[in-house]
């Protein structure tokens, strides 16, 4: 197995040499490393370097070459366990910790059998394709935070609904906001996991990218916990024909039709209603983002923006497909979201979408919006 030698962060370290020609590079070496997910390592990094309190210890659960357990224990100094049950992971692990000199502890076993022995103060579950078969160990083995990756995004989208049925036993519906969506139900299926143990989940930083989601989740102890989550258990009702949806929470769905059209209201999840994110914690990260050395900096830099001013709403507006629905030439983003405000309406970009608009105003008001020329 030919090694390479990458730098990603501070961090210097070998992974298996890839054929760069075809269309999945990571899918052609004998162990995964995926460059495309140095966002993702990015924000964790970060993350771990200014949430409070901070983690006592991190377990990387998949760590196929252990970049994100060796970032983690470089650039943040927690104390880091690699696991894997690949043996050609685990000899690429073992010489990695002999180039970089990190004090990592490695385990060799498979990752439910590893939480179901012992726990962590971080869990973070990155596998290849769908997270869904190890939440409950995560839920288990993790004692106060747990961050979980998803790339299986047509189930979770409603794409492949039937497997997004089987995975999350939720009903995703292919919709404009269907990043939302996605992520959404993700989440909500990590709490009704966590939930069972009577435990609670708080967001700290969620967020959808083109190709993955990511959880990065504070959890609680007790019942109270647990019912506060569960409160946060809904649905987005969708009408099939206009433009109109609304949230309803509740883990039981009840059926209801369109104020504006008549027909039966589509549901969608369930899935997490509410705040993914913790504004407070993001500002402290983009406060600090110039103290470290990220490849994905300037990307990283507007995510932390957007996603401080986003609102908490589960589904946007793509502005593009609204003036379609009202057969007229949409005007500059900018100028529809300038006018909801003036109007006395709450609204934001979305983190995931250049045409997202996310507001609490009816049709009515963005039909208006956007409709004056």
């Amino acid at each position: 197995m030919d090694l390479i030698e990458v730098k990603e962060g501070k961090t210097v370290l070998f992974v298996p040499e890839q054929d760069l020609n075809t269309n999945f590079p990571p899918g052609t070496a004998t162990v995964f490393f995926n460059r495309r997910m140095e966002l993702n390592r990015d924000t964790t990094v970060l993350f771990c370097s200014c949430v409070e309190p901070k983690p006592k210890e991190y377990l990387d659960a998949m760590g196929a070459t252990g970049v994100l357990g060796f970032r983690i224990a470089n650039e943040t100094g927690i104390p880091v366990t690699i696991n894997d049950h690949n043996p050609r992971a685990i000899d690429i692990i073992k010489k990695n910790i002999a180039f970089t000199g990190c004090q990592i502890e490695v385990k060799y076993q498979d990752v439910c059998a590893l939480l179901s022995e012992h726990r962590f103060d971080a869990v973070d579950l990155d596998p290849f394709g769908t997270p869904a078969p190890f939440i409950d160990s995560g839920a288990r083995g993790a004692k106060r935070y747990l961050f979980v990756t998803a790339t299986d995004t047509a189930p979770l989208c409603g794409a492949h609904k039937k497997a997004g049925v089987r995975r999350y036993f939720a009903h995703p519906v292919n919709t404009e906001y269907h990043a939302e969506v996605g992520l959404r139900i993700l989440l909500a299926f990590v709490a009704r996991e966590v939930i069972k143990y009577d435990r609670g989940v708080e967001p700290l930083f969620c967020f959808s990218r083109e190709h993955f989601f990511r959880l990065h989740l504070h959890l609680l102890d007790g019942v109270q916990a647990a019912d506060r989550t569960l409160d946060r258990m809904g649905y987005v009702k969708q009408c099939p024909k206009c433009p109109y949806r609304e949230e309803s929470p509740g883990i039981i769905m009840e059926s209801r039709n369109c104020p504006h059209c008549g027909v039966s209201l589509v549901p969608i999840g369930p899935l997490w209603l509410g705040a993914i994110n913790d504004a407070i914690l993001l500002t402290q990260m983009q406060e600090r983002l110039n103290r470290f050395e990220l490849g994905t900096s300037k990307e990283l830099i507007k995510l932390l923006e957007v996603c401080i001013e986003e609102l908490s709403t589960s589904s946007h507006y793509d502005y593009h497909v609204f003036a379609k629905w009202l057969k007229i030439s949409p005007p500059e983003i900018g100028l529809v979201i300038t006018r909801l405000r003036d109007s006395g309406y709450s609204v934001s970009r979305a983190h995931y979408s250049g045409y997202a608009i996310k507001t609490d105003a009816p049709i009515s008001a963005i039909s208006n919006a956007l409709s004056v020329q």
